[in-house]
């Protein structure tokens, strides 16, 4: 009964906060850490106990899925330099430094477990940033760099934090042992992702039904990071292979009703587990400062100070040089380079907001040696952990735009300005389509006259500025939108009367769906008197 009773504690929270986030308009990621401290301090909570091993395997494989799948590949080898410097070099880079801070701070503290908390903090999570990037018209370059690091350097990052953790449990470490068995264990875990990816591409062309095609397609991940751990490789670099190889073939092998049911079933499962870490941490923490009572205040004040400072710093450190190393090396070798813009500099340093794998990664910590001792500065580890998450998140996030707006950074290029121009291609096909189709089958031409004025009105709603729709296509919209919901309200009215059958009901409402879902949002006023008379009709 408490494992019930703490599960629903848990969804009602999500809710809660999935709501705060909403409502304020701030990345949720900010709302869950806030939200998941306060919970911590709630009194007499049902008890959370789980096996930390569990928290990897459940929650990171779908996340880090989800984030390859949606990858864009060209994009990603375009910026193949930029992303490897910051997800391999800047990891490794970050790992040393806070395991060096760490241990300065508390001499105490083991080589190896300093290098743990290393690893933990090591890997951003870009999802607050992009949130944030993506509403003030930023470069593209920025976005595909920020996108492209926080998917390798999950990879990476976990490689390095079970490095340290095994060379705890073990007691041993050997760094030219260690830099051979990474590059077997990375090699390998791509290899068992990309053959699975390609066997599941296999077996999903057969399908055919929506529902076991997204009951498969949740499978993926999990089968990819059991399969390669099943060979000691590394699964984490297995689901970011078998994400990225399938979501290269996914447009092609996918019927549009599983696109959008998976496209729920994604959101609502990466949210759903989000939330949960989160919150599990919050509810960690009563114990954990509790346990730190032997720690002076002031002593631990100053320890995390150090901690947070490097975790933030270090990004600074190595964002610069080698973003403008190139330019210097052109310069001595007479072969120019384009000169780095600081400004974009600044922006990629301030996103170093840790989030859901740090948190993963510190809950996933052992609780005890296999000699039986408990796991060395546990509690240091998860108070650290969290107080940096804390700090980059709620501070970081809620400055960088902002920052944004005071660098001036963001004109070069815009979502809205490449969907114009692609839904005019797009529509440029169909209308050729059409025209194709009546001269072929000798159709008169004017009963295509609707439908090509239809794709004409979709084109010109999706090239209004600022969202904002122009008298007609307003009131047309509106028109649209006030006919289905007269539709789904003669469907109800039918459906309650007994003349319907509930299999029926269910159809007839999910097309109304995905009518209303392919509409504009409808403006709060009408700018003429017929779209207020919709307005008020509807």
């Amino acid at each position: 009964m408490a494992l019930i009773e703490l599960l629903l504690v848990l969804l009602l929270s999500c809710v809660a906060l999935g709501w705060v986030a909403r409502h304020f308009k701030f990345p949720y990621p900010i709302a869950l850490v806030a939200g998941g401290a306060a919970l911590g301090l709630v009194p007499n909570l049902p008890p959370s106990t789980f096996d930390p091993q569990l928290i990897l395997v459940a929650v990171l494989p779908p996340i880090l899925y989800q984030a390859a799948l949606l990858t864009s590949w060209t994009d990603f080898k375009a910026n193949l330099r930029a992303i490897g410097l910051l997800a391999i070099g800047l990891v490794a880079a970050t790992t040393l430094a806070v395991g060096v801070a760490l241990k300065v701070m508390v001499p105490d503290v083991p080589w190896s477990v300093a290098f743990v908390l290393g690893a933990i903090v090591s890997p951003p999570d870009a999802v607050a940033a992009t949130a944030i990037l993506s509403r003030l018209n930023m470069p593209r370059r920025i976005v595909t760099i920020l996108e492209g690091e926080s998917l390798v350097n999950d990879a990476s990052g976990l490689v390095l934090y079970k490095f340290g953790v095994a060379a705890v449990l073990t007691g041993t470490f050997s760094l030219v042992q260690a830099a051979g068995q990474f590059a077997l264990v990375a090699g390998g875990g791509v290899v068992v992702g990309v053959v699975l990816a390609f066997a599941y591409i296999a077996v999903h062309r057969r399908l055919g039904d929506p529902f076991i095609e997204v009951l498969t397609v949740l499978t993926i991940p999990y089968a990819a990071y059991l399969a390669a751990e099943a060979v000691h490789t590394s699964g984490v670099l297995a689901v970011v292979a078998a994400g990225l190889v399938r979501g290269r073939y996914s447009p092609e092998i996918v019927s549009a009703e599983m696109r959008i049911m998976a496209r729920s079933v994604w959101n609502l499962l990466v949210f759903l587990l989000n939330s949960l870490v989160f919150i599990l941490i919050g509810l960690q923490l009563p114990q954990v400062v509790n346990a730190l009572r032997n720690y002076p205040p002031g002593d631990l004040a100053a320890i995390t100070a150090v901690v947070t400072t490097v975790a933030i710093g270090v990004r600074f450190a190595w964002v610069l040089p080698t973003a403008w190393l190139p330019h210097w090396i052109g310069r001595l070798l007479r072969k120019p380079q384009p000169r780095p813009d600081n400004a974009q500099l600044a922006i990629i340093g301030w996103c170093g907001m840790r989030g859901i794998v740090s948190l993963a990664a510190v809950l996933a910590l052992p609780l005890a040696l296999p000699d039986g001792r408990a796991f060395p500065h546990r509690d240091l580890l998860i108070f650290l952990t969290f107080v940096v998450i804390v700090v980059t998140l709620v501070g970081q996030g809620l400055t960088l735009a902002p920052l944004i707006r005071r660098l001036s950074v963001g004109s070069s290029w815009s979502l809205h300005d490449e969907q114009v121009r692609i839904r005019a291609c797009m529509s440029g096909a169909a209308l050729a389509a059409i025209d194709r189709e009546v001269g072929e089958h000798g159709i008169p031409p004017h009963w295509a006259d609707g439908l090509k004025k239809e794709i004409a009105d979709r084109i010109a709603v999706v090239a209004s500025e600022d969202e904002e729709l122009t008298p007609r296509l307003d009131t047309v919209n509106r028109l649209r939108q006030a006919a289905i919901a007269a539709e789904r309200g003669e469907l109800i009215r039918l459906w309650r009367a007994n003349e319907i059958g509930d299999e029926l009901m269910h159809h007839l409402m999910e097309m109304l769906d995905y009518d209303q879902a392919r509409l504009p949002r409808a403006r709060p006023a009408a700018a003429d008197e017929a779209g207020e008379r919709v307005a008020t009709a509807d």
